[in-house]
Formats: structure tokens, sequence, C-alpha cells
């Protein structure tokens, strides 16, 4: 079994390599000149680490981190390993706002953005839940589909508006995972989902026991509608945060839980570290291969993430289905 200090190495590994890994041609070598007074070639490369790859490099853990976190937190309130926020809704709930803002108050800081899109994106997966209720059958491959259905209404409203207003481009540039912008001054709000992950971690036992039922919690003395409220408003807002950034992640919170599950079963409090861990490294590597498999170019990190994260979740899908079989 690995150990979480080993886990934690490599992932700063990885982030050590995201930092010289582009088309700039940047060198440990080239830095350490240019921190004792080199040339302005040096300089610039100085300038280019602290500008965009330092920020870069931030924004893809606290990204991947936050997003495997909500995932976790999903799959636990609703009992269901194959949900998270772009199985459930969450996402295109959020792409509503963005839409909304951009309509109404096109000239909203990103601050705005984020808090409309936190509400409907707290809307759509309560939506989601409150479905949940009336499915007759809760089996374990329809919770999911219920979820995909639900966000592509979603979706496919969102895109009908943004198509009539002639802002579809706008809403596809928001909603396309893509790190390449990010720069000193347009991440930051990405700190808030470390803030979201530490309580998460600090109310990591309520969600866990929420993950035996409604019934179980009110056994325990505990407010179970306290505790989804709680839980459901860290999703929303984790989401929101990282879709106003960086743009969607898709299946990030999927993959990562399952396969942290799979070692150390579902105990948050245990599996929190993996899990944000896991996010970051995951996100890390799909960003370094975006970036290298067709440089000089790049290819959005939300490509790379959807593809690798639906052929997984297909294949945990195929394999739920071929044991209940």
């Amino acid at each position: 079994m690995p150990r979480l200090g080993v886990v934690a190495g490599a992932v700063g590994l990885l982030a050590l390599v995201s930092l010289f890994v582009g088309v700039g041609d940047v060198t440990p070598v080239d830095l350490a000149r240019a921190v004792v007074g080199g040339d302005s070639a040096e300089r610039h490369d100085l300038l280019l680490l602290l500008v965009s790859r330092v920020p870069r490099t931030i924004a893809i853990i606290l990204a991947g981190a936050g997003m495997a976190i909500a995932g976790q937190i999903m799959q636990l309130l609703s009992r269901n390993r194959f949900v998270e926020p772009s199985t459930a809704g969450t996402v295109e709930s959020a792409a509503i706002g963005i839409l909304a803002v951009t309509v109404l108050a096109p000239g909203a800081p990103v601050i705005v953005k984020m808090i409309v899109a936190t509400c409907t994106a707290l809307a759509g997966t309560a939506l989601f839940l409150r479905i949940l209720r009336y499915v007759p059958l809760r089996s374990v491959l329809v919770v999911p589909l219920v979820g995909l259905m639900l966000g592509g209404i979603i979706n496919a409203v969102t895109t009908f508006f943004a198509y009539r207003l002639d802002l579809l481009q706008s809403l596809n540039v928001w909603m396309t995972g893509d790190f390449s912008g990010v720069l000193r001054g347009r991440y930051e709000l990405l700190w808030l989902t470390f803030a979201l992950t530490v309580l998460a971690f600090v109310v990591a036992d309520r969600f866990t026991v929420a993950g035996m039922g409604q019934d179980f919690v009110t056994t325990l003395g505990m407010n179970y509608r306290a505790v989804l409220a709680l839980g459901l408003s860290i999703v929303s807002m984790v989401t929101a945060v990282v879709v106003v950034t960086v743009g969607a992640i898709p299946f990030l919170g999927l993959v990562v839980p399952n396969l942290v599950a799979l070692i150390f079963g579902d105990n948050l409090r245990r599996t929190a570290p993996w899990v944000a861990l896991g996010g970051a490294g995951f996100v890390l590597v799909c960003d370094l291969v975006g970036r290298t498999v067709r440089y000089p170019y790049e290819v959005p990190i939300g490509v790379v993430v959807g593809v690798v994260g639906s052929a997984l979740f297909l294949v945990m899908l195929l394999r739920r289905d071929a044991r209940v079989a």
C-alpha cells in the first residue's frame, strides 16, 4: 500500500516538471542565473515563471484537488459511486448562472459570476437529489443516467438561449476546461477551493455518517438536512469557482474517488488527503499530456480529462454491470 508522503512527493515532482514544460524555453540554470543578476533573456525567463508557469501549476493543483473532493462528497450524499458534478447536472447548472450574468450584467466582475453560478449550481444539484426521491428503482446505474439526462436538458436550454442571444461561442469558451489562460491575478479565486477542501475535511465524519442514510443519521441525533445543505454548498461553490476560473473538468470527481475507495474504503476523513492528492496528480498528468502531445500547440485540459475520464467511467459501469449480471 502506498504511503501518503510518497504520493505527495510524486505530485510535487509532477508540479516541478509542469513549471518547465511549455513553448517558452525555461531551464533551472537560466533561472539560477536570473536570480543572481543575469541578462535580459534570463530575467524574462524568471518573469515567465512567476507570471505564468507558477500560477498555472497552482491552479491545476487547486482545481484538481477541489473537484475530486467535491465528487467524493456527492457520492457519499447520493450514496452512489457514479455521481459527481458532471454527472448530476451541477456543471450545466453553473453554466446557466454564467450565461445569466453575461446577458444581464456583462461588465460584472468575476466574483459576481462565481456567486450566481454557485446559486444555480446549488439549485441544479438540489433538483437532481429531489428527482432521485421519485425514481422507483434506485439502481447503481440508473442514478448517474438520471443525472446525465438532467444535465443534458439543462445544457440544451442553456445552449438554446446562448444561440438566440449570439453568445454560444462565449459560453463554449467559459465551459471548456483550459489552463492556458491562467496568469497571475486571474487564478487567485481558486484558493477558495482550498478553503472549502479544508472545511470538507473538518466535517468529514458528518459526511461519512450522512452517506449511511437519513434514518441512521437521525438515530444518531444529527440534523440530516443541515449536513446535506453543507455538502451541497461545498460542491456547488467548488464547481462554480473552477468553472468560472478555468472551465469545466468532466469526470474528475468520479474517477479519482472511486480509485481511492478501492484501496482505502469510504471514510472521508481517511481518504480525503488521498483523493485531493490523486485529483491534483491526475490533472497534472493530463495537463502535461495536453501540452506535449501536439507540441507546440496545446490540447485543452477539459478534452484530455474528458477522454480519459469517460473511458474509465465506461469501464466502471461495465464492470459493475458484469458483477450484477
